[in-house]
């Protein structure tokens, strides 16, 4: 994979991200390709939305890809490093890789993925940076709540 690849997939999140929080939401995206670079399924957090505090980005990604017979090979793209539960989410089903916008205004579980052998590829893009910190500024409440602070 190229940078440009990783880049036109983070687009395809932050566009997620831009949704959500003209929603209301929290501007968190995701996105998950198969081996073959196919779009499986995308999403966004939508806790303030639907009421469901479980409907976090990667989680709403990985649903709308549905079933899949393995997730080897797959590839979850997010604007933001994926807290705990979504660590978990990437460790359960063994998706391979995690390509993270940023990760300084929440460094979430990816270290503990990259010990486990996930392939982490962060990019440091500063739209998703600018749009976190942004949003953290004008909603630090909501923030903390969705990050269990």
């Amino acid at each position: 994979m190229t940078h440009g690849e990783y880049d036109a997939w983070l687009e395809t999140a932050a566009a997620q991200a831009r949704a959500g929080l003209a929603e209301g939401g929290i501007p968190v995206g995701a996105a998950l390709y198969g081996a073959d670079g196919t779009l499986l399924g995308r999403g966004r957090n939508r806790r303030v939305q639907d009421g469901d505090p479980s409907v976090h980005a990667e989680t709403a990604a990985f649903r709308a890809a549905g079933r899949q017979r393995s997730y080897r090979g797959t590839t979850m793209v997010t604007t933001l490093s994926p807290c705990w539960y979504c660590s978990g989410l990437v460790r359960q089903f063994g998706i391979s890789r995690v390509v993270i916008g940023e990760a300084e205004t929440f460094h979430g579980g990816h270290d503990w993925l990259a010990e486990h052998g996930v392939e982490i590829v962060l990019l440091n893009d500063a739209a998703c940076t600018a749009m976190m910190r942004d949003f953290v500024a004008a909603r630090p409440g909501l923030w903390h709540e969705d990050i269990g602070a």
